[in-house]
């Protein structure tokens, strides 16, 4: 297995696990799942990363990360291919997703997520995100948020 930063032929799997992932577990896409798919490229030009986990040419697996604000970065859109086994994949991209945010400043990393998605949670928390609780978790899905802290 392989994990590759964004290129644009991948672009349609981000979309792809990332909608069958939210659509399957939550029945449905929110505002800002379209307005996220609607500026990747844009996204990415303007420092963003998405990483990809591809092996013999099928990808497995994405995960993305941003800047927010100051040295706060967030981790997001965490998915995988539901049609191929690929143990391992999400944790791959996401761990590159992480390494590349701490590698352009971040000092924080933050997420949010659903306390229902279990091997999701499994993964933050194998690299040491911790819960942190929030007044607004800005998705209807959103029902759990995490934090990682860099050490310096």
């Amino acid at each position: 297995m392989e994990v590759v930063e964004y290129r644009k032929e991948y672009k349609p799997y981000f979309i792809q696990f990332n909608t069958d992932w939210i659509t399957d577990n939550f029945g449905h896409l929110e505002a800002d799942d379209f307005r996220t798919f609607d500026a990747i490229d844009q996204m990415v030009e303007d420092g963003a990363m998405i990483y990809f986990a591809v092996e013999s040419g099928e990808v497995l697996a994405t995960c993305m990360t941003h800047w927010m604000e100051g040295d706060i970065w967030e981790m997001c859109k965490l998915a995988s291919n539901k049609h191929v086994p690929h143990k391992g994949a999400g944790s791959a991209v996401f761990q590159a997703a992480m390494q590349y945010a701490i590698a352009h400043g971040a000092g924080r990393l933050f997420m949010i997520s659903n306390s229902r998605l279990k091997p999701a949670l499994h993964i933050y928390e194998k690299y040491g995100f911790q819960e942190v609780k929030l007044d607004d978790y800005e998705y209807e899905r959103g029902d759990i948020a995490f934090e990682y802290v860099v050490p310096r």
